[in-house]
């Protein structure tokens, strides 16, 4: 396997999961198994960790990160997000969690400096990620399709003519993680 420096990490939305409430118990499994990846990939080298801002999965692996930093100082995050203002729609509770990103990232920028415009932007920002990282975890079953099954289609066509590493953490691991428990 190829050594991993830096990861993007995205997936579903919080509303793709139907999680509309910071206590519901499906946060903790996803938190807990983006750890135990991340841990995974943290022995092997890691050591930046990209999102790009979305609520959902890169926000929950934003929080894991943040944890791992007392475990694992070389540990970097940065939110790269597809154009400047992104976010700035968003509702009041979901402004702190904007305000999270930026706070706690050790690099912040954005691969547009204007306003969004066009899905242009979104595929430049696509390719950006692609190009900067080693490999992409993502939270995402291709039974379940969502928006992040663009970045899925687009990260498996990059990765047929380059060395890039595609991990899927799919609803059965999010159970299996919880029958494991039990």
């Amino acid at each position: 396997m190829n050594e991993i420096k830096r990861l993007y990490v995205t997936g579903y939305r919080d509303f793709e999961l139907n999680i509309f409430k910071e206590d519901d118990a499906k946060i903790a499994i996803i938190k807990k198994v983006l750890k135990n990846r991340l841990v995974n990939y943290l022995e092997q080298g890691l050591e930046w960790v990209l999102v790009a801002g979305n609520l959902g999965t890169e926000y929950w692996a934003a929080e894991v990160v943040n944890e791992l930093k007392s475990s694992y100082s070389k540990l970097q995050i940065a939110t790269i997000y597809p154009f400047e203002n992104f976010g700035e729609q968003w509702g009041e509770k979901n402004q702190v969690k904007r305000a999270y990103f930026k706070e706690k990232s050790d690099f912040v920028t954005a691969t547009s400096y204007h306003p969004y415009k066009n899905p242009a932007q979104l595929r430049a920002h696509t390719q950006f990620l692609l190009s900067h990282t080693d490999g992409s975890l993502l939270l995402y079953d291709a039974e379940f399709p969502g928006k992040s099954g663009y970045f899925s289609d687009d990260a498996h066509k990059f990765s047929e003519n380059k060395a890039y590493i595609l991990e899927y953490i799919t609803v059965d691991d999010l159970q299996n993680s919880v029958d494991y428990e039990e």
